[in-house]
């Protein structure tokens, strides 16, 4: 552990089809493209002398790809990483969704047969809870989820989740100044 305290690394997955194209992806199992294999290869060397005594990862095989290509080929599968359900507006962008919803955004709108920030936050707690009981926890999963997990682990509502833009294949690190949460690097 760090002298101020644990950290937690998150990854996004590699680009989809889907992530390429701003389609919302949750419950689709979609594999990487070309392009998202070679840029999750490419996290291995970044990863590769950092000890992490906790390493999990989203059940989606975009998630378990990423983590296998970056050097965790074990890394341990939670449930409660897997990406914000979008319910109805699975596989549709947020143009096509504002043409019947002005304004909408995952943040601030409902998400019809999808969930709500709150139950977001109730996973990503979870995770939170447990990688804070470990001296350094490495975690692969998606955008809005990983967005909601930092807001989470800065003591924010899931909605400040909408400050951290993150594209595919990033490392971000989030730890500790003295006894405070921070964000210690973002989006690299």
């Amino acid at each position: 552990m760090s002298s101020d305290g644990p950290e937690l690394w998150v990854v996004r997955h590699g680009e989809t089809e889907w992530s390429r194209d701003g389609r919302h992806t949750s419950t689709t199992d979609l594999p990487l493209t070309e392009d998202g294999e070679a840029a999750a290869a490419a996290l291995a060397p970044r990863l590769a002398e950092v000890a992490f005594d906790l390493v999990l990862t989203s059940p989606r095989r975009r998630a378990r790809r990423t983590a296998e290509l970056a050097g965790f080929p074990d890394a341990e599968v939670d449930e409660d990483l897997v990406e914000w359900a979008y319910g109805d507006y699975e596989g549709v962008t947020t143009a096509e969704v504002r043409e019947t919803v002005p304004g909408w955004t995952v943040w601030t709108h409902p998400t019809p047969g999808g969930e709500t920030p709150d139950e977001v936050a109730a996973r990503l707690d979870r995770v939170v809870a447990r990688a804070r009981r470990h001296d350094r926890a490495l975690v692969f999963a998606h955008g809005h989820s990983l967005r909601v997990l930092t807001a989470r682990w800065l003591e924010q509502s899931p909605a400040e989740g909408r400050f951290f833009k993150l594209d595919t294949s990033t490392i971000s690190v989030l730890g500790y100044e003295r006894e405070h949460p921070t964000l210690l690097s973002w989006n690299s």
